[in-house]
């Protein structure tokens, strides 16, 4: 039984097996479960609160998650050095998982693994992040997208924001695009200030688009594309990982 695009808040579940239960862009606030049988459960996404046997584990996992992956902490940067040092580490990260990736069948780089975005599709989707958060929300332009950018999955169409799901760009052609918004990301952090950070907002107005319109602080505006970069980047390593241990 498939559920998509049903509104099921404060809805009461007794008795059910949700056994091999998949879910998908979820939202999952104030979730209670009391008498539950959990013998292998995956989740994965932002986790704000979590008890389990009343001992909250986001803490531990924030904290096991910094212990593996040291520069993790630098993503939460509190002054513009802070985000310039961020940005730095996100591109050279990022340069790596781009040659592994050249490494594949160019095939491959369209295909996606266990319903996610594809190589290609992660780039793409990169790029309407940008479009989105820095030339839209922070630069104040009004229809920054590019054609070949990628909303998230499961977002409703949106006018103005073009999403071309059939498209299929070379790694080199998205990666041209890529470049432009990186380089733009880097010129921006480079004039950034920590008066900036500590007081300014901008006002997203019309037309119609991605952020919605209304005011928000630098600070998130810049948090959310290095959110995304460095997530996107760690699913797209863990995809590739699956990709490279298929029989030849």
């Amino acid at each position: 039984m498939d559920i998509t695009g049903e509104d099921l808040r404060d809805s009461r579940f007794e008795f059910v097996d949700l056994t091999g239960a998949t879910f998908r862009e979820a939202k999952l606030d104030r979730v209670v479960m009391r008498g539950v049988e959990v013998l292998d459960l995956d989740i994965d996404g932002y986790i704000g609160k979590l008890v389990v046997n009343g001992v909250d584990v986001a803490p531990l996992v924030e904290a096991e998650l910094d212990r593996r992956y040291p520069e993790r902490p630098k993503m939460r940067p509190t002054d513009a050095a802070g985000y310039r040092e961020a940005w730095e580490i996100i591109e050279r990260l990022w340069a790596g998982t781009v040659e592994r990736a050249r490494g594949l069948d160019p095939e491959l780089l369209h295909e996606s693994v266990n319903g996610e975005f594809s190589f290609i599709e992660t780039l793409r989707h990169l790029v309407f992040a940008t479009d989105s958060w820095i030339r839209r929300a922070l630069l104040g332009e009004p229809a920054p997208w590019h054609p070949l950018g990628l909303g998230c999955a499961g977002m409703d169409d949106i006018p103005n924001v073009p999403r071309d799901h059939a498209a299929r760009p070379s790694l080199d052609e998205i990666l041209a695009i890529r470049r432009d918004r990186m380089d733009g990301m880097r010129d921006v952090l480079a004039n950034l200030t920590d008066e900036q950070l500590a007081s300014d907002t901008v006002a997203v107005l019309e037309p119609e688009g991605w952020p919605p319109s209304k005011s928000y602080p630098v600070a998130r505006c810049l948090r959310c594309i290095l959110n995304e970069e460095w997530q996107h980047r760690l699913f797209a390593e863990r995809d590739l990982d699956l990709l490279t241990a298929r029989p030849a």
